[in-house]
């Protein structure tokens, strides 16, 4: 934090994004990193022109398209996109592991580049050449990104979408996909992009890539005990600081014979997770850890034998508490300050169950501990997820299909017209 706040080039963007944060300070972080790694091209690539096609065209540049969550999130939206409007480029950064969902990329796009092998220079000229009117990046600061490419600015808009929960901080990227929850009006100033704001949550979801096995499984299958609530938490382990994991002990210590249910992480972290349990005076066997299963359905249909899934903050769960919500299982989140700390209230808000959604750790504690000791109340709250998950927008890919191509057809149309980007609103 002191590093950013006295002008310092060393802090990543994304790993801040797991610091207690302002949108300010992420902001601040992000320009820093560009100014030094990737500052704008001198002579950028597109000159002004204006490009006349009869459909948009839309690049996605990823390291991504491969097994991999951002894949698994989006594949459908691009099947769905509507062919007679947008002209469709898959631009892959990353390596092909030649997995069904790679092979089914490759299939939805109306031009699939695979771009591993090239410099981030032939990229940016190939995506020029193609006059491309919208680039959208898929990764932003995280892993195998080349932010590079944005930086020749190739394309008259570029956007920052899906990869990264957070500003570029870039002058060369021109908006944000977000959503009202994420990015509230008094925050805008937090960000370098404009915002395009989707009518529901940013985050898609695939129907095909995202099949919930029908396997029945037992608690017994995963060490879980037969009787107790079962509280979760199948979050990357840097998400579990010690402020949150302080918490979450704290809900094991109020709720007799609770276990607190984890995915398995290397043995370093999961030997020092026991050794905080055991010094917060909560007996370590009560952490159960969740090893990786043979197929992405058969680790959703496991969510059922949980009782409630706990956030993190200031990073909160995103395709995690998705999965959850598919599969049937509460999220209970305090909304964070930041893009990161707010998706699963986006999510919870497309879903229907604002009651999920608290201000404060005191509200989060409190909420747990009622939904663990009150069963008619917890299952009230999975009846009603149950009918949701099936009627409102969160999961529906057509519907998120039509509104995305309405923000990039708003940013096509302003920029055709001579118009500077701008905040843009996705009506329902």
């Amino acid at each position: 934090m002191q590093s950013v706040r006295s002008g310092k080039e060393n802090a990543s963007p994304f790993a801040f994004l797991a610091v207690g944060s302002s949108v300010e300070d992420q902001l601040d972080c992000a320009k820093l990193w560009v100014r030094k790694r990737y500052p704008p091209a001198d002579k950028p690539l597109w000159r002004g022109e204006t490009y006349k096609h009869g459909k948009i065209r839309v690049g996605y540049v990823s390291a991504d398209f491969r097994e991999h969550a951002v894949a698994n999130l989006v594949a459908g939206v691009f099947e769905c996109h509507e062919r007679s409007r947008f002209e469709l480029f898959g631009i892959s950064i990353g390596p092909n592991d030649n997995s069904e969902i790679r092979r089914r990329l490759e299939r939805a796009f109306d031009v699939f580049i695979d771009a591993e092998a090239l410099g981030s220079d032939e990229i940016a000229k190939r995506a020029r050449e193609e006059e491309i009117d919208i680039l959208v990046d898929l990764n932003g600061f995280t892993n195998f990104a080349r932010t590079e490419i944005f930086s020749c600015r190739p394309a008259p808009i570029q956007v920052n979408y899906l990869g990264y929960p957070g500003t570029m901080g870039a002058s060369y990227i021109d908006y944000i996909i977000a959503d009202p929850t994420l990015i509230p009006a008094s925050r805008q100033s937090g960000y370098q992009e404009k915002v395009a704001y989707l009518p529901h949550s940013y985050l898609p979801h695939d129907d095909v890539s995202r099949q919930i096995s029908d396997r029945s499984f037992g608690r017994d299958d995963f060490g879980l005990p037969e009787s107790g609530f079962v509280f979760c938490c199948f979050n990357n382990a840097y998400k579990l600081n010690p402020h949150v994991f302080a918490s979450h002990m704290k809900l094991l210590q109020a709720v007799e014979g609770s276990v607190l249910w984890l995915s398995q992480n290397n043995a370093a972290a999961m030997n020092n997770l026991r050794r905080e349990a055991a010094a917060a005076g909560v007996n370590p066997d009560r952490l159960i850890f969740a090893g990786r299963l043979p197929s992405a359905a058969e680790h959703l249909a496991r969510h059922r034998l949980a009782d409630l899934f706990l956030d993190t903050l200031p990073y909160n769960a995103h395709t995690t508490a998705s999965d959850a919500l598919l599969s049937g299982l509460p999220v209970l989140t305090q909304i964070g300050e930041t893009f990161a700390g707010r998706v699963a209230a986006s999510l919870l808000t497309a879903v229907g169950l604002p009651e999920l959604i608290v201000q404060t750790q005191e509200q989060f504690e409190s909420v747990a501990i009622e939904l663990a000791t009150k069963p008619q109340l917890l299952a009230a709250i999975k009846d009603k997820l149950s009918e949701n998950r099936l009627t409102k927008p969160l999961f529906d890919t057509k519907l998120y299909a039509r509104h995305i191509e309405s923000a990039y057809a708003t940013m096509y149309h302003r920029h055709q017209n001579g118009l500077l980007p701008d905040h843009i609103y996705v009506a329902e």
